[in-house]
């Protein structure tokens, strides 16, 4: 039992030392070597866990986006209420953004470079269902326009990214009003 404990531990720590190093150097600027280095590792003991850096990085990729969908989606229930819906979803992502700035951070890397390879993409845009479900509902409904999820998700749901990158630069600030206004825009972006 320690040892299965001590292999998850060398694991996570490859996983979280993965995301420090890809927020603050990039993909390409970050060699296994650093990664092994900074999980207490030797370089070996990555490849008893990932086939190599792409695995590494996919599963990394995985994981997070599962801790993202498993927090914004954690207690919903859509409700008849379209617009309700989106923005309890919408203010979870944004309370995911704040709270969990180094996996939002590494997401949106993530999201803005091919490193991440399609079968891995595709499994992640899965994770994303219950927005992707609403969304079809108020397609449907002809409550918000018919166009193609990844233009919905850029416009209503990209820039809190954007957002989350200038506040960690303390560029700008949330506020109660400022996060009202935002959401309006993100909904007034998609709906008919």
């Amino acid at each position: 039992m320690a040892r299965l404990q001590k292999s998850i531990e060398k694991r996570n720590a490859l996983v979280q030392a993965t995301i420090e190093l890809v927020n603050n150097n990039g993909f390409h600027a970050t060699p296994m070597s650093k990664i092994a280095k900074m999980a207490c590792v030797s370089p070996a003991t990555i490849y008893l866990y990932f086939e190599n850096k792409q695995d590494l990085v996919n599963q990394t990729y995985l994981e997070v986006k599962s801790q993202y969908t498993n927090f914004v989606f954690d207690g919903f229930k859509a409700s008849n209420n379209l617009k309700q819906d989106f923005e309890a979803i919408w203010k979870r992502i944004l309370q995911f953004n704040t709270e969990e700035c180094s996996y939002s951070f590494f997401l949106h890397q993530c999201n803005n470079t091919p490193i991440i390879d399609e079968p891995s993409r595709e499994k992640g845009i899965k994770h994303l269902q219950p927005l992707l479900d609403l969304w079809k509902r108020g397609k449907e409904d002809k409550l918000i326009k018919s166009l193609p999820d990844h233009v919905l998700y850029a416009y209503s749901i990209n820039p809190l990214s954007f957002l989350m990158m200038a506040q960690k630069q303390n560029q700008f600030y949330f506020t109660e009003e400022i996060t009202e206004e935002a959401f309006k825009a993100a909904w007034d972006s998609i709906k008919l």
